[in-house]
């Protein structure tokens, strides 16, 4: 259910490689939250790195909304950028796993996995290379 990959990169670095990934694949990064920053301002001591990218592609998410506006409990993809005990990763929930939770829709089986696929790819740019410019 979950796709992560381990990358030599920081966090900061793959956040940034992440976004230019995310752009070069037809999707926006439509909000950043930053754990860390956001739990100790909580008063919490969290001590990890995470940042979550919340990304969508227009089109995709217009094709399930429009077959089945439940699904929005869904959206927008999420990507996550995270320090584990020194190594950053990189991971999601895989949509079309999930997608089978919440629907039986063949099209939006379809949808989900071409989501998947280019969010893997996604994944896979930012984690190899430097895509920044």
């Amino acid at each position: 259910m979950k796709y992560i990959v381990k990358t030599n990169k920081t966090v900061k670095q793959a956040v940034d490689d992440l976004q230019q990934a995310v752009i070069k694949h037809n999707f926006s990064v439509l909000h950043i939250h930053n754990l860390k920053d956001t739990l100790n301002r909580k008063g919490i001591d969290f001590p990890s790195e995470c940042q979550i990218l919340e990304i969508c592609n227009p089109q995709q998410a217009n094709k399930v909304l429009t077959q089945d506006m439940d699904i929005n409990m869904a959206l927008p993809c999420r990507i996550s950028v995270y320090d584990d005990g020194g190594q950053t990763k990189i991971g999601m929930i895989r949509p079309e796993h999930l997608l089978a939770h919440l629907s039986n829709s063949k099209k939006l089986t379809d949808v989900a996995r071409e989501v998947e696929e280019a969010s893997i790819a996604i994944i896979q740019l930012a984690s190899n290379s430097r895509t920044a410019s």
